[in-house]
């Protein structure tokens, strides 16, 4: 049986648990592909393994954080870029704190997956400067094993969808969640793009250009998940796995 998870905040009737999906950025794609190059047949590879000057060109709009507990979830290191996207040094900031209400427990519950579970996460988001000016950014998160069991190091990229003139000259001060997506260890990421789907020459899924519900779709349901029941805000439904 398969489990989908909907966030009752942000379900817009229309849209098919994971149909048309896709991964936007040029940034994001390239990251996960690094990644996933690099764990071969594993769920994750070794913090050890990641190398720099492999991922050069995309350096500026990557970081790693470092998993203390479920609460807090350090930046070790953050590309120049994004640094200058939030007008600050971010080393040693809980990425939580860039959130709060139930925008925040959505990106734990993501962090804990990621961490826990092997899972990767990508996001959408709408940054925000304090004049009201708008930047959408994908935001990806990557798991890391280092020193145990569980994956206490993350690899992410923060990737604006365009470059406007303000980025670098007014701080991002707020950044509502208006997507998410959690990609489970044993599940093949059929929603990134290509350039063969790009260029419409794929006959699996076609590409759409509005941000999807904010959904989940995870292969197995947690023991503590019941039918019908909700956990935190999120809403569990029965059914399954949507094409």
């Amino acid at each position: 049986m398969a489990w989908r998870f909907v966030h009752p905040r942000r379900f817009k009737p229309g849209w098919s648990g994971l149909a048309g999906i896709s991964m936007k950025s040029v940034v994001a794609r390239s990251l996960y592909d690094y990644w996933t190059n690099l764990r071969g047949h594993r769920a994750a590879p070794e913090r050890n393994e990641v190398e720099p000057a492999a991922i050069r060109g995309i350096l500026g709009d990557t970081f790693i954080l470092e998993a203390l507990d479920r609460h807090n979830y350090s930046f070790r290191l953050a590309g120049t870029r994004i640094c200058a996207a939030y007008g600050r040094e971010l080393k040693g900031r809980n990425v939580l704190d860039f959130w709060s209400g139930k925008d925040r427990e959505s990106i734990a519950c993501l962090l804990a997956a990621v961490v826990e579970d092997g899972a990767a996460a990508v996001f959408g988001l709408n940054a925000t400067n304090d004049r009201g000016q708008i930047m959408p950014v994908e935001v990806m998160f990557l798991p890391l094993r280092h020193q145990g069991p569980n994956h206490t190091r993350i690899l992410g990229c923060f990737a604006p969808m365009d470059q406007p003139y303000w980025l670098g000259l007014y701080p991002v001060v707020r950044q509502p969640l208006q997507s998410l997506r959690l990609i489970w260890p044993d599940e093949k990421p059929a929603f990134l793009l290509t350039s063969e789907k790009v260029d419409g020459t794929h006959s699996r899924a076609p590409v759409r250009h509005e941000p999807p519900a904010l959904s989940i779709d995870r292969r197995r349901p947690a023991p503590h998940m019941l039918p019908g029941r909700t956990f935190r805000h999120f809403r569990v439904i029965e059914g399954g796995r949507a094409d």
